[in-house]
């Protein structure tokens, strides 16, 4: 793993962000650090942002992961912006709903869905 390679992938869709999560695990601490410190920058840069996590190559998340995006998720809401959370699998969703997270965060099936969404 090369240190400075991002590991997300950022584009714009009718002025909401779309985050894309390049590795399929997000386990390690310094790279949901980096994730963290990426998606915090990104967050100061705009007032009121409109943000889409997805998950579309994710298959594994651990719970530090979970806790950065509720960090995320308090920084967006202090910014006065929306963040929303799309294609995550099976799996992972059973652990938001387990956590109750699934309440905290407003999640769609699909990226089509929560684009629309906003």
């Amino acid at each position: 793993m090369s240190e400075n390679k991002s590991q997300i992938t950022i584009s714009d869709s009718d002025g909401v962000r779309v985050v894309n999560f390049e590795d399929r695990k997000i386990l390690e601490e310094l790279s949901i650090s980096r994730i963290g410190e990426e998606l915090s920058e990104l967050v100061s840069e705009v007032k009121e942002i409109k943000l889409l996590l997805s998950f579309q190559n994710v298959e594994h998340l651990s719970s530090a992961a979970l806790g950065m995006l509720i960090s995320l998720n308090k920084q967006v809401g202090q910014q006065k912006g929306q963040l929303k959370l799309s294609d995550i699998s099976p799996q992972i969703y059973e652990v938001f709903k387990i956590t109750r997270l699934n309440k905290l965060f407003t999640i769609h099936g699909t990226q089509q869905e929560a684009l629309g969404a906003f």
